[in-house]
């Protein structure tokens, strides 16, 4: 019986249980030096002098270096003309941009040396609503020298680059919305940190707390000018990313300068105030829709103007809207879209990758177009979209955005979602509070969701060794920081070699060791280093199989692997066996491995999509909303361990509901952060959150072998725009048919009582 598609317990989790993790802060490197950052305190400014001179006489203090000290290039954005210095030099643009790096003996000395820095600041205006920063001139322009704030600008899909005046002819009627999909912090539970050291030949060593630590590797020899063989990256545990951690961030690579300066390893590790002012973070985008459709309901043409909020410095949020524009069909069957993005330079923050990364976003644009459809029309929102999905033998699917889907079967996610929550028995409840006028009114919100996973072009590394005890080693180019790729990798391993999966390691995140990686991001683990390893698995049984038949002096066609306890026999003849143990020591002592090395690139990205239903209950009388009830169908093809799986399901979920209930960063009108902390920032938590309903659905791809989707992120995709629904479900009554996210007790209680 295969090992796959069984709840096999996490092998990661008793290390981390028990004695605990090994992060960047727990490294132990002799001599290291602690760096400390001097932030900007004001959002946007021109820097008139810094005084560093009392700092540099403080207790403990090596050095103080200011942008004049730092002889690199500044780091590249995604816009060329908007590069980003490592430390700020004549301009601040957002509240926490590094100023000056503080070098002392001891931690705590840092920050204390810090209050002795003095920077005098000529105030410009800051500009917090990225559509007033489209239109902003002179000194509200965060570069100048380009003339606008708008730092990337996508042409749409259509004709030309203007959206077309004939759109919607022949369309009975048009929705339009204005939609936000709100800022959010990523919140890891380990701040960032890092710690970079010199080797005597040279060698560049950085331990990163980062999602792709071979990416992270090319980066850094970029940025010091090095061939990449003369970087080591080491990632140790690292304690949540959410996609924040596969960023550039000029306060971790500044260390290998340090430590050059000083000839001592430099360390970094941020607070937690640190780390919700610069951790990049996530959304931030401005969604203008119309949808337009005949009476019964078919829709005809989508058009969404995408404004994106870039924060100071165009980074890798910039150009998410690309992923916005890629999933503007969503489900449906759409045969006109026209899709335009601008992403807009703020004082703020810079955006980057949050879990989901652009795809939420699409989802919550047409999802909410659908409801204010039915309602305009006067239908079901059920049946609406029955009427617009992409049917089965549609696929692969060409939508008009782009978009090529692999496989799906949405109406079947849909109906299986109805019957888990028992759609009809709901709707009956819903009338009847209703009718009875309960001041607790219930809101039942739908979102059916197509994402994309493994959506950067390339492929990934994996290996598999046998080792002389017999036991296994699995090395993956992806990194695991709390996705339980040690467990699923070693079940691939063990599915097709026989080995114990207690007798098998997992290496990962030494770029000594693992010669090749992009790393994780967009959900790619399972269906591309997954892929490698199953792919050199198979090698491996290869090998294995000459080798077993020298030994048992046999024809290799003749010889089975027995799976079930490892052992290596002729078939029908199972007495006379050869074990992993005695085929490892034998490849030993002729100088060999049995060892695969492979780089699999897939066909293509992977289309996961599924249904979420969400039901809540609105007090009426002081806005308060619970969400009493969250069903979901998460179909992300071939599940290869449900335990994992669901999961990931859980906390995706989590977030997407957070985004839609309470979680929000917020800035006051002169770029000021006002969500600084924990204490400040709405962080959702278990006693906000029902127990989840998972119900279990598979279509696998024909891309890879496993048949797998991602599934890390389709929780944050779905849950959102179903909750947001069920809110303005049960504000209807009122007139209601929409309200922006946070939906907040004060939010709500003022749409009711204007």
């Amino acid at each position: 019986m295969s090992i796959l598609g069984n709840r096999v317990v996490r092998r990661e989790d008793p290390r981390f249980l028990t004695v605990g993790g090994t992060y960047v802060d727990d490294v132990k490197v002799d001599g290291a030096v602690h760096v400390h950052y001097v932030r900007s305190t004001m959002a946007h400014a021109r820097i008139t002098s810094i005084d560093v001179s009392d700092a540099r006489k403080a207790d403990g203090v090596l050095a103080v270096y200011t942008a004049d000290d730092v002889d690199l290039e500044p780091i590249p954005s995604n816009n060329p003309a908007m590069p980003r210095p490592w430390l700020a030099s004549d301009v601040v643009r957002y509240v926490g941009e590094p100023v000056a790096a503080i070098v002392t003996e001891e931690r705590y000395q840092g920050p204390d040396a810090a209050e002795l820095v003095w920077i005098d600041y000529d105030p410009l205006p800051a500009v917090v609503d990225p559509e007033e920063a489209m239109s902003a001139t002179g000194d509200a322009l965060l570069f100048p020298e380009t003339g606008s704030n708008v730092a990337m600008d996508f042409a749409m899909i259509g004709m030309g680059d203007q959206f077309t005046d004939d759109l919607f002819d022949g369309c009975d009627v048009v929705v339009r919305q204005r939609l936000v999909n709100h800022r959010v912090a990523p919140c890891p539970m380990e701040p960032r940190a890092a710690l970079a050291t010199w080797d005597d030949d040279g060698r560049l060593v950085h331990y990163a707390c980062t999602q792709m630590p071979n990416t992270l590797k090319d980066e850094l020899a970029a940025r010091y000018g090095l061939d990449p063989a003369q970087v080591h990256v080491i990632a140790p545990d690292v304690g949540g990313g959410f996609g924040a951690k596969s960023g550039i961030y000029n306060e971790e690579h500044l260390l290998g300068w340090v430590a050059k300066q000083l000839g001592r390893p430099a360390r970094w590790v941020e607070t937690r105030t640190e780390s919700m002012l610069t951790l990049g973070h996530g959304r931030g985008q401005i969604n203008y829709i119309e949808l337009g459709a005949d009476k019964d309901g078919k829709v005809l043409a989508f058009r969404n103007r995408v404004v994106q909020e870039a924060g100071a410095y165009p980074l890798i949020g910039a150009f998410l809207p690309f992923m916005t524009r890629l999933l503007a069909s969503g489900v449906y069957a759409i045969p006109k879209i026209e899709v335009n993005a601008q992403s807009v330079l703020t004082t703020t923050t810079p955006t980057v990758a949050y879990r989901g990364a652009g795809r939420p976003e699409a989802t919550y644009a047409i999802e909410r177009g659908m409801d204010l459809l039915a309602a305009e029309l006067g239908l079901d929102p059920i049946e609406v979209r029955r009427r617009n999905f992409v049917q089965p033998d549609q696929f692969p699917y060409a939508t008009a955005s782009g978009a090529n889907y692999d496989s799906g079967d949405y109406e079947k996610a849909l109906d299986l979602a109805l019957a888990t929550a028992d759609y009809d028995g709901l709707r009956a409840e819903q009338r009847r509070r209703r009718d009875a006028n309960d001041p607790v009114q219930m809101g039942v919100g739908l979102a059916a969701y197509v994402e994309i996973t493994s959506p950067i072009p390339g492929g990934e590394y994996g290996a598999v060794e046998v080792t002389p005890e017999g036991t296994a080693r699995v090395l993956a180019g992806t990194f695991s920081h709390g996705q339980g790729h040690h467990t699923a990798f070693a079940m691939i391993v063990a599915d097709k070699l026989g080995i114990d999966i207690d007798d098998i390691e997992f290496v990962q995140g030494d770029t000594d060791v693992i010669r090749a990686g992009h790393g994780t991001a967009g959900s790619r683990s399972l269906q591309t280093a997954g892929a490698a390893i199953s792919e050199a698995s198979t090698q491996v049984l290869d090998r294995a199989r000459e080798l077993a038949a020298q030994l048992l002096e046999a024809n290799p066609d003749d010889l089975v692997l027995d799976v079930a306890d490892g052992r290596w026999h002729v078939a029908g003849t199972p007495a006379a066996a050869k074990t992993w143990a005695e085929l490892g020591a034998a490849a030993a002592q002729q100088g060999q491995t049995l060892r695969a090395d492979v780089d699999f690139t897939p066909v293509g990205p992977t289309f996961p999509f599924g249904v979420h239903i969400a039901v809540v209950d609105v007090d009426t009388e002081t806005g308060r909303v619970v969400l009493s009830r969250m069903i979901t169908v998460d179909d992300s093809g071939r599940i290869l361990n449900p335990l994992i799986t669901e999961g990931q399901r859980h906390g995706g979920i989590a977030q997407g509901v957070a985004q839609a209930l309470l979680e929000e960063v917020r800035f006051d009108e002169d770029g000021n952060p006002v969500t600084a902390n924990l204490a400040d920032y709405g962080m959702i938590s278990a006693t906000e959150l029902p127990s989840f309903e998972l119900a279990p659905m598979e279509t696998p791809t024909p891309h890879n072998e496993l048949g797998a989707k991602g599934i890390g992120e389709s929780g944050t995709i779905g849950a959102t725009p179903a909750v947001v629904s069920a809110v303005a479900d049960a504000l209807s009554p009122f007139g209601i048919r929409h309200l922006d996210m946070p939906t907040t007790p004060e939010k709500v209680w003022r749409a009711i009582n204007p």
